[in-house]
């Protein structure tokens, strides 16, 4: 009875269930969208109305595994049950609890609030978060003067010397480094800042002017001020490395035959090296020549400001020029000055007058003798103050040179009237050389020697064809022609005169080539005899050096001996290269210290000399 009455009620509930959805498919009309004109979705008919179903209530437990339908009769009258209907659900199994994320007091968390024990507190998590990392955040040093930094950095390059590309450089430096200090920290200079302080306080040792670096003050309190000290250290930095290398006289505007390349450093090179160095002051001072004359001048300039002057100071009034044989009562003041004994008369004499010569020479004056005006000036300078003008001159001029002289290359010093050939700083030949008279004046420069020939052609320079030839044509039309020398005609309308090889020809049988703007050489010479002459001032600018095939042996290397260069002598122009260039400088020493400490001064021959003493002390 129970399960037909089961299968009735099951059959009973499908057959309404598809009647009713056929009535309400067959009586629902289909909606079309005004807009779209498309059908739209069917709607479910809510039904409010009718007979409330028959609940089945029972009761749900957990029992044993229901009956398979199957196997139940479907004909059997259903019958209303005497008890409740059990729904047999099997356990379901759990896996066993972790111990490790069951709190230890489990039982008074899960404890149920008391009515009156206020909000529910936070429950701990089962398993606790991870640490997190503390955030850090680095301030680079130095960034608290940032601000102060741009700011001062127009104040901070206000120096007259300073060149507007330099200050430009200067400001992209700090740019680049975020506006923030070089040399300074909250309290003052670092350890780099007050090196380079300490080296620029030392500049006069280099023969220097510590006058053109004055120090920044400033309060370690005023981050402006301290600021614009680090900006004015850095200015001070770059212009003493300039002067260091030559860069506080224009060689060329003290003559036109003094044309030294400098090698002058930029702002940026200078900081980049000072604040990536160990010692700045090191690096700083490095900008000085490394070269060994340089430093031996130096210690002597040392050496002379360390013994006190013990030449009587004596206050010569002005006057007229002295000379020989005149009478005045300053001639007594005079011999006193210059170290002479007391005369009967005050009579300018030729005691007196040699003295002063030999005073003037020294002092990169005239030396003829007269008390003139700048004489008298000179004289009333302590003798050692001449001195050091004489080595801070002779200084600047080894600034003119490249920091590299080459590991071999040949040193004309002009003022000798010498050249010598040096390998790894060792003289390894030696001789004489005639020079150009002062109104040719040799010209001071540096550049490499590439090329030799052999049975040279002489072209006639312009200057001596304008004062020399073109005046002796126009006297004589055969004036070249009598001399061995080939007059042609240029396209521009000229002419040029060449004179050919041979034993006439006024460069000898060599001459060593270095092309350069001042188109000259070193070459030798058919006139020996003047080689003997203690003063050799005869050229038109060239050097001639005596023996000169010594000389070849020593630039052309081992494969061009003597006795091989001298077989080609008459056999044409023959052109070889050295196998390598070899540097050449042609200076201007008239004061050498030597290894012992000597002194040797050479003769002003050109006034170069005078010329830098008096442009460092119109600097000054």
């Amino acid at each position: 009875m129970r399960r037909r009455h089961w299968a009735n009620l099951t059959t009973a509930s499908a057959l309404a269930i598809i009647l009713g959805s056929a009535t309400l498919h067959a009586e629902t009309p289909v909606r079309i969208d005004p807009t779209l004109g498309i059908p739209l979705p069917e709607l479910p008919e809510l039904n409010l109305a009718g007979e409330e179903p028959e609940i089945v209530t029972g009761t749900l437990g957990i029992g044993a595994k229901p009956q398979d339908p199957v196997k139940q009769d479907a004909t059997a009258p259903l019958e209303t049950p005497d008890e409740p209907v059990t729904l047999a659900i099997p356990a379901i199994e759990m896996p066993p609890a972790d111990p490790a994320l069951v709190p230890a007091a489990k039982s008074a968390e899960t404890a149920p609030p008391a009515a009156d024990s206020g909000p529910l507190k936070a429950v701990e998590p089962l398993v606790p978060a991870p640490e997190m990392p503390k955030l850090v955040i680095t301030v680079p040093p130095g960034f608290e003067f940032a601000a102060a930094v741009a700011a001062q950095m127009q104040d901070g390059l206000a120096l007259r010397r300073l060149s507007e590309r330099e200050r430009n450089e200067i400001a992209a430096a700090y740019q680049a480094h975020e506006n923030r200090p070089l040399w300074i920290d909250g309290k003052g200079w670092t350890e780099a800042g007050k090196r380079i302080v300490a080296q620029l306080g030392r500049a006069g040792e280099d023969g220097l002017s510590p006058n053109d670096y004055p120090l920044p003050a400033f309060e370690a309190s005023d981050k402006d001020k301290l600021a614009e000290a680090d900006i004015r250290l850095s200015a001070l930095a770059v212009l003493y490395a300039r002067d260091a290398r030559g860069g506080r006289l224009e060689p060329r505007r003290l003559s036109k035959l003094i044309t030294p390349t400098l090698y002058l450093p930029s702002a940026t090179e200078v900081l980049s090296e000072l604040a990536g160095s160990a010692d700045a002051g090191a690096v700083l001072a490095a900008y000085n020549p490394p070269h060994e004359g340089y430093r031996r001048l130096k210690a002597k300039l040392a050496e002379l400001r360390e013994h006190l002057d013990d030449t009587p100071l004596v206050r010569i009034p002005a006057g007229p020029p002295l000379k020989l044989g005149m009478r005045d009562e300053r001639v007594a003041l005079v011999r006193a000055r210059l170290g002479l004994g007391v005369s009967e008369e005050p009579v300018f004499d030729r005691s007196t007058a040699l003295a002063l010569a030999d005073f003037q020479k020294k002092a990169g004056l005239p030396a003829n003798g007269i008390l003139s005006a700048r004489t008298l000036a000179a004289l009333g300078k302590p003798a050692s103050a001449q001195g050091e003008d004489d080595i801070v001159a002779q200084m600047e001029r080894w600034r003119w040179l490249p920091p590299d002289l080459g590991v071999d290359h040949i040193m004309v010093n002009v003022p000798e009237m010498r050249v010598r050939v040096l390998r790894h700083d060792k003289v390894v030949h030696e001789t004489r050389a005639i020079i150009g008279k002062p109104e040719t004046a040799t010209p001071i420069f540096s550049h490499k020697m590439d090329h030799v020939i052999v049975n040279p052609s002489w072209y006639v320079p312009p200057s001596i064809l304008r004062k020399e030839f073109i005046p002796g044509l126009a006297a004589d039309p055969d004036y070249a022609v009598k001399r061995g020398y080939v007059v042609t005609r240029t396209k521009g309308g000229g002419i040029s005169v060449r004179q050919p090889p041979g034993e006439r020809n006024a460069l000898g049988w060599i001459k060593f080539m270095f092309p350069n703007e001042h188109a000259v050489y070193l070459h030798d010479t058919p006139n020996r005899r003047l080689f003997a002459a203690e003063k050799r001032a005869f050229s038109h600018g060239c050097v001639r050096v005596d023996d000169p095939f010594a000389l070849a042996d020593q630039v052309l290397g081992p494969e061009w001996t003597r006795e091989r260069l001298k077989n080609l002598i008459g056999k044409g122009e023959r052109r070889i290269n050295l196998p390598q260039p070899l540097p050449i400088h042609l200076v201007y020493n008239t004061i050498v210290v030597g290894a012992d400490g000597r002194v040797t001064r050479f003769d002003d021959i050109y006034g170069f000399h005078r010329l830098v003493r008096q442009a460092l002390a119109e600097r000054s």
